[in-house]
């Protein structure tokens, strides 16, 4: 079995998959696992309870990843992490319950929990094209992958293939349908380029944000009146701004680049160029404007700007915004979520459900067909190119519903493995059965 991409999917399908006795191979382009969890420097991890806080929806491997970060010491519980706290950056909705986290501690619990389960690491490696069996144009099987990296391309088969590469890489190299952006323009969501600051003075940042309660974000008046007289550098009404575990370093959420492509190499290196100018001019803005900020200083920029949404595949069945906001059952559920619609306007400095008026349900349900190519069999998809309307997808992209998918789908492909068959047609009582083993919760 093959899983591309080490992040939260990735790793939670490798480790699901290994520790039911399947050889698995996980392949990552950089030196170390975790995606977005470290080389995106995204921080803090949303929630993993219900809506309003007061049930663990997503258990299992994402628990056991926080529980062995917290071993480290590089970890806070999200059961003793309140809506509003400088944790979640001040914000109340959507964000009880969040999991505070140093990315250093994950780069270590990632890689630990994949070698002790078995799982073969090549670092350093790219997936650069699919290999396909298509001569039943009605039925194509993917047979493998060709990646490249030290030594040149070598051609990898496995007889699944898990993609969590985050933008359907394998899904598309593969001849999988594949949709991207909003229905009325194709327009996806902002990329931002996360960075962590020091030296701040914590406790003049939580006076002020307390006493300014009617400001919607952190700063958002000194923000609203330097962008009337034009002069803060990014399209947002206000500072996203996380307090990390270390006093006086806070993690950065505050850039925004607008309408560039994600999986697309020229438009990605346009988009990270833009990201870092963003945050040197953002650094100034900061010290010159904002209390408890007149000494920062940079302590470091992510390794890849952080990129909310590009692909999604043509899947058995499409997750709709109506399914989340109904909290809709379905018959083959592998993972529960509360977290809501978080669509970053892609045009501009708006945010908003952008849904019609709706939002998610307290509780809802993704099943396991939005991971299934509506068509090619022997691959698996998770993560945020699952199959998902964009409304859908801005409230399950997040990190801990990626785990959950990631381990739902390691699951089904070691099952696909073990019995011979495609993971279309997976028994799904035997995979709520393996999941539920695992300590995942489906209600």
């Amino acid at each position: 079995m093959l899983v591309i991409g080490g992040g939260p999917s990735g790793l939670s399908a490798a480790v699901a998959a290994a520790r039911l006795g399947v050889r698995v191979r996980l392949v990552e382009r950089y030196g170390f696992l975790g995606g977005n969890l470290t080389a995106g420097l995204v921080g803090p991890c949303m929630t993993s309870y219900s809506l309003d806080g007061s049930q663990q929806l997503i258990r299992g491997i994402y628990e056991e990843f926080v529980q062995r970060m917290m071993a480290l010491g590089g970890a806070l519980h999200p059961s003793t992490i309140p809506a509003g706290s400088a944790y979640c950056g001040f914000i109340v909705y959507g964000h009880d319950k969040v999991t505070p986290f140093q990315p250093e501690a994950a780069k270590v619990a990632a890689q630990r929990m994949c070698i002790e389960a078995g799982v073969e690491l090549l670092l350093h490696t790219m997936v650069v094209d699919a290999i396909v069996d298509d001569r039943d144009a009605d039925n194509p099987r993917v047979l493998g992958v060709v990646c490249a990296g030290k030594g040149g391309l070598r051609s990898v088969r496995a007889k699944v293939v898990v993609d969590c590469s985050a933008d359907g890489d394998v899904a598309h190299y593969a001849g999988v349908h594949t949709r991207q952006g909003r229905e009325s323009d194709g327009l996806s969501q902002p990329q931002t380029l996360f960075f962590r600051v020091q030296n701040v003075d914590d406790q003049v940042v939580e006076d002020y944000i307390r006493a300014h309660p009617q400001d919607f974000r952190p700063f958002a008046s000194i923000v609203a009146k330097a962008t009337a007289e034009g002069r803060f550098p990014a399209p947002r009404r206000g500072i996203g701004l996380y307090k990390t575990m270390e006093p006086g370093v806070w993690r950065i959420n505050t850039g925004r680049v607008l309408r560039r492509n994600g999986a697309d190499a020229l438009e990605l290196s346009l988009a990270e160029v833009e990201g870092r100018e963003q945050t040197v001019a953002l650094l100034d803005f900061f010290r010159d404007n904002l209390p408890g900020f007149e000494q920062v200083e940079l302590r470091d920029t992510a390794t890849q700007i952080g990129v909310r949404e590009t692909r999604r595949i043509d899947g058995a069945y499409e997750l709709t915004l109506q399914d989340l906001h109904s909290g809709r059952a379905f018959e083959d559920v592998v993972a529960l979520c509360g977290y809501p619609l978080d669509i970053h306007d892609p045009t501009g400095s708006g945010g908003g459900t952008g849904g019609e008026g709706l939002d998610a349900a307290n509780i809802y349900q993704i099943p396991y067909r939005v991971m299934l190519p509506r068509v090619h069999e022997g691959l698996l998809v998770s993560g945020r190119a699952v199959s998902a309307t964009h409304e859908a997808l801005s409230a399950i992209r997040v990190m801990p519903p990626c785990f959950a998918l990631g381990q739902a789908a390691g699951v089904a492909a070691a099952l696909s493995v073990g019995n011979r068959a495609s993971p279309r047609h997976v028994d799904y009582a035997d995979l709520r059965r393996e999941l539920l083993a695992q300590g995942a919760y489906l209600g």
